[in-house]
């Protein structure tokens, strides 16, 4: 019995799914009908009476080509978890030049919204993604749309069959019904290998946006490098420098008055001493910023243990082994911990957090979690979208579950040959 309500799931379930086939895949087929019977609605033998027909026709299918392809992708990923790249150009920033007009990537323009409108249908018109999804509204009513109609028209022949007198149309009824149900649980499942095979992104198209993401990485670094820069110079110029300053002008001093008033030279040397050695901590603190030595002298996971102690939280540490890495690498997982663990404790209010280094084949793991109140949010400018473009100079990736109320999960991933 069970298994019989199972089966009645599985026919209800596809014939549901094989109409929604048929729906999506034949809206532009539709259009076209739409614009042919309206030619022969004004007059077919009159040849400019086709002329706003063929105009639907073209605008119709350019239109509705993209919105199409996305429920396609869509359904596929619901129904078979597959995901399928849209592979579609994105807009790159619009920003403002000191002559006061924008730069759009193509043009310039002499307000925002200009440079936005421009840019938009630059964008739109130069994707070659375009091109692939009309094909793909043609290629599909023919595939999967054909294959799909089985089913409703076998419901058809047998609504019309089992409603008419006599014997053949009954036999009518029951083969419809019964190819409607043999078919139901198949008839959409050709969507999928259609969807994958005409609907992903061409290798020209994969290499124009890995072209496009290696050179937002590569600006992203370089901003980020000197921002580096000038923070280790103003902390210089602000802390340690400034110190050597004025220990230089107290020593000058205690010189002077050596001979005349030695116990003020003594008080003076004792302050130099102290400031020597407030530089000589604002150094050492600088210099655990740029590259921590517990990281250079004990490797990734002792260095996190290390980090683990100093933070106001009860915080367990777990690894597969010693980790060995690439220097760049360490100190991106290492800076990228801190600074979960620093969210965790300021804005997360947590009591305790676990971290965990591990290897997935040729990939570093890393898990961090805390039982705060969650709610965390990737802002532009913010932390997490700085650690996601540290990341992904090594092609790695984050991963943010943060619900309401907790716990915050924080996954980073990044493939290493050097395990």
């Amino acid at each position: 019995m069970r298994q019989l309500g199972l089966w009645v799931a599985r026919v209800g379930v596809g014939f549901v799914r094989a109409c929604v086939v048929v729906v999506v895949s034949m809206l532009v087929p539709a259009v076209w009908a739409a614009a042919v019977a309206l030619g022969i609605w004004w007059g077919a033998g009159n040849p400019w009476s086709w002329v706003a027909p063929l105009v639907l026709v073209c605008v119709g299918t350019l239109a509705a080509s993209r919105p199409v392809c996305r429920m396609v992708r869509f359904l596929v990923a619901r129904w078979t978890a597959t995901a399928i790249p849209a592979g579609y150009r994105q807009a790159g920033p619009v920003t403002r030049m000191s002559t006061g007009y924008w730069w759009n990537g193509f043009s310039y323009e002499r307000t925002r919204r200009d440079a936005l409108l421009d840019q938009k249908w630059r964008v739109r018109w130069t994707d070659p993604a375009n091109w692939r999804d009309v094909r793909f509204t043609g290629i599909v009513p023919l595939t999967a749309g054909v294959v799909a109609t089985v089913p409703p028209v076998g419901v058809a022949a047998a609504v019309l069959g089992f409603g008419r007198p006599g014997v053949a149309a009954r036999l009518v009824g029951a083969l419809g019904l019964v190819v409607a149900v043999a078919s139901a649980p198949y008839a959409w499942r050709l969507v999928e290998p259609v969807a994958v095979r005409f609907l992903r992104p061409s290798p020209a198209m994969v290499l124009a946006d890995r072209v496009e993401e290696l050179t937002g990485q590569r600006a992203d670094a370089t901003v980020a490098q000197a921002a580096e820069i000038r923070r280790i110079e103003r902390d210089l110029h602000d802390g340690a420098q400034a110190r050597l300053v004025a220990l230089g002008l107290s020593l000058a001093t205690a010189e002077k008055l050596m001979e005349t008033d030695p116990e003020r030279a003594k008080a003076l040397m004792r302050d130099a001493r102290v400031g020597a050695t407030a530089s000589l901590a604002e150094l050492r603190e600088l210099i655990r910023g740029i590259s921590p030595p517990v990281l250079n002298e004990r490797g990734l996971v002792d260095a996190v243990r290390a980090l683990a102690l100093d933070i106001a939280l009860d915080v367990a540490v777990s690894a597969d082994g010693r980790l060995t890495l690439d220097p760049p690498i360490e100190s991106a997982v290492y800076f990228g911990i801190a600074e979960l663990l620093t969210n965790a404790v300021r804005h997360a209010h947590a009591s305790r957090a676990r971290v965990c280094l591990a290897r997935d084949e040729t990939d570093l793991v890393v898990e961090v979690e805390d039982d705060g109140r969650g709610g965390a949010e990737e802002q532009a400018g913010g932390g997490l979208a700085g650690l996601r473009r540290r990341l992904a100079v090594f092609d790695g990736t984050l991963e943010i579950t943060s619900p309401p109320g907790g716990p915050t999960r924080v996954r980073m991933a990044l493939p290493c040959e050097s395990l």
